[in-house]
Parts: C-alpha cells; sequence; structure tokens
C-alpha cells in the first residue's frame, strides 16, 4: 500500500506522466521505469491476498457456528458489488473530481469487485479442480492475446472487458476497461487455493512459500529469456526491456515476475511479530478507507500547488492529462520533476498513518 501510493503520486504530479508511459523506453530513464516497475508488485499482490482472505474468512476457527461456504458466496458478492460500485461513484469522483465529467475508468476496484463476484461462485467447486482451473487461465490466457475484439462484432466490447484493455462507447458515454477480468480473477482464485498453506505448521508453511515462490521466480526468469511465450512483449538484450512485461491484462510473465518474489518477501516476513501501531499495520487494517482517502488527498493537493505555482488551479477542474484530459486545457509543462514526487509521496504516507489509526480506533470500538 505504501509503494502503490508512489504510483499514484507519480500519476497525479510527475511532469513526464502527463505526456508518456514511464515504460516507454525511447523516452524514459532508468529511475523513472523503475519508480514505475516496483509498483507493479501492488495489484497481484492485492488479487491473491483477496482470495486468500476469503479462505480464511471461511476457515476462521474463532467464528462459533463454523461458517459455510454459501455465506461466504453471499459475503463475496456483497463486497464485490460495493467495490463496483466504489469504483463508480467514490473513485471516479477522486480522479476526476467528479462524476459526469471525463471517461469511465474501470480500474482496480472494478477487477477486484467483479472477481470477488466470481470467486463467489467458483468456491463451491472442488478446490483441486479450482487449483488446476485458476492456474491454467493464469498459463494460457496469453494465447488469446492475437484476437482482436472486432472478430467478436456486436459484443467487442464483452472482449475489452474480459481480456484486452481499450475502451467502450454506450449511449456515448466512454468506458476505459484499465483492468481487464480473466487474468485478475484467476489470480483471485489462485490466492484461495493457497489458502490451505496458512493451516499447516510454521515451519511447512515457510516451506511451501520458500518454494513456490523461488520456482515463480526461477520461470519467469526461464521463460523471459527465451522470449518465445509467456508476454505480448519481446525484450532486445537490455535489462529495461526484460523487467518491461504487460499489466493490463497482466501476462503470464508479469505474474509470475511479481507473485514469485512476492511470496518469497511473505516467507521472509514468516513468523515476525509487528506491534499494533506499526505504520504496515496500520495501513493494512484500513485498506479500502486509505486507498480512497489517498487518492482523494493527492488531487485535492494538486489546489495549493498550483497557485503557489501559477497563482491559478482553476484547470484543475479539468481531467489530468495523465487522466486522459486535454494537455490544451493545463499550463506548458504542468507537472514536477521526480525528486518532488518523492517528496510528496513521503508526504502522503506520513499524513495516511494519523488518519488511518484513526480510523482502526473508531472501528474497534464498534
Amino acid at each position: 500500500m505504501v509503494i502503490m501510493a508512489l504510483d499514484h503520486t507519480r500519476d497525479f504530479f510527475h511532469l513526464d506522466a502527463m505526456s508518456f508511459s514511464p515504460e516507454d523506453l525511447a523516452k524514459t530513464n532508468t529511475l523513472l521505469f523503475l519508480t514505475r516497475w516496483i509498483t507493479h508488485f501492488c495489484a497481484p499482490v492485492f488479487m491473491f491476498t483477496a482470495g486468500t482472505g476469503a479462505w480464511l474468512w471461511l476457515h476462521s476457527g474463532r467464528q462459533s457456528p463454523a461458517r459455510t461456504l454459501p455465506q461466504l458466496s453471499a459475503h463475496l458478492w456483497k463486497r464485490g458489488l460495493w467495490l463496483v460500485l466504489l469504483e463508480l461513484t467514490a473513485l471516479r469522483f477522486a480522479f476526476f473530481l467528479s462524476l459526469t465529467t471525463g471517461p469511465v475508468l474501470l480500474t482496480v476496484l472494478w477487477a477486484l469487485g467483479w472477481s470477488m463476484v466470481a470467486l463467489g461462485f467458483l468456491v463451491r467447486m472442488p478446490l483441486r479442480w479450482l487449483t488446476v482451473l485458476s492456474l491454467a487461465v493464469i498459463s494460457l490466457h496469453n494465447l488469446a492475446d492475437p484476437i482482436a475484439p472486432s472478430r467478436f462484432g456486436a459484443f467487442a466490447g464483452l472482449w475489452k472487458v474480459l481480456h484486452q484493455q481499450g475502451a467502450v462507447v454506450i449511449n456515448g458515454v466512454v468506458s476505459i476497461t484499465v483492468y481487464p477480468l480473466v487474468p485478475w480473477l484467476a489470480v483471485m482464485a489462485a490466492g484461495y487455493c493457497f489458502g490451505p498453506v496458512l493451516s499447516l505448521e510454521p515451519s511447512r508453511r515457510r516451506w511451501w512459500m520458500l518454494q513456490l515462490g523461488s520456482c515463480m521466480t526461477l520461470a519467469f526468469l526461464a521463460l523471459r529469456t527465451l522470449n518465445i511465450y509467456g508476454d505480448p512483449l519481446k525484450w532486445n538484450g537490455t535489462l529495461l526491456s526484460f523487467l518491461r512485461v504487460t499489466k493490463y491484462p497482466p501476462s503470464l510473465d508479469f505474474l509470475l515476475m511479481t507473485l514469485g518474489p512476492a511470496l518469497l518477501v511473505l516467507a521472509v516476513f514468516h513468523g515476525r511479530a509487528f506491534g499494533k501501531n506499526n505504520p504496515l499495520i496500520v495501513f493494512g487494517k484500513a485498506p479500502l478507507f486509505y486507498f480512497l482517502v489517498h487518492f482523494s488527498a493527492l488531487h485535492l493537493l494538486e489546489f495549493p500547488l498550483a497557485l503557489l505555482r501559477y497563482g491559478k488551479a482553476d484547470f484543475l477542474w479539468n481531467p489530468l492529462p495523465s487522466m486522459g484530459g486535454q494537455t490544451s486545457l493545463y499550463p506548458v509543462g504542468f507537472g514536477y520533476p521526480l525528486w518532488a514526487v518523492y517528496l510528496l509521496w513521503i508526504f502522503l504516507v506520513a499524513a495516511m498513518y494519523p488518519l488511518c489509526l484513526w480510523f482502526n480506533n473508531r472501528k474497534s470500538r464498534g
């Protein structure tokens, strides 16, 4: 969550974010590329651990009577639809300070929400079958990369929602599917299937984390080196091109590159105790609150900085160029250098700590 805020701070404030992707190897530099690259770990870990959290919710030993699969399904459907609603309202407002301006961006809450709805059905499958299915989708979905949405005629928009990033226009409203659903729901299902590992005794649990993490990381290195399958973007002999893998939708290489090391980090931290006021614990107990508030805070922070720099801030009511807005509506050279982005990120995370601490205390009191 801390790393995630770095990417969003860059989206809102970085000069270059207004004109090109940090992964455009013809324009980027190493620090900018790595600033974006490190944040790639966030979405896959969110999806995977959401699935694991569903398994833990079902098997919580503190519940009496024990929870049932129908209860889990209902819980996932309600939670998922709530996240979709928040994507279309609260997060949209944080992006544009309006519910009617700019395109409808279907991003991470959209993908999390519909993946939870899908998982609500999938949990009724035998765990072994679901494991095979989720791994098969993760491994094989790149075979569908060459399929153009136009092949589906009137259903082209559905293909964009399911597997290929793109714009869908319905009654003049432009929606952009930033997070195509199929690979992400497979990641969440795989996280659910990982849940039984957490019921093992500690040494076996850590052994499985190390084995799975190592195998996935080595598989990424092998597949990427072969440069035949696993990602639609081929690498050309440089380190940055080797690491430039596809997130939208997440390729097999992308998921191996992120989830493999994440499991290794989990093994390293396994068994370590943190105090209740440790920032990682405080942020981790308020993920949705943190997510929505930090987006809104970033957008509102634009205003005083614009007033200091330009003497006006009215242009900020238009969508940011990094969010699909028109560059012509913004001052020439709008944005800040990367070092300023890092300072703003540190400030944001520090400011979020007391807010999340307050929120957790209120939540614990009922």
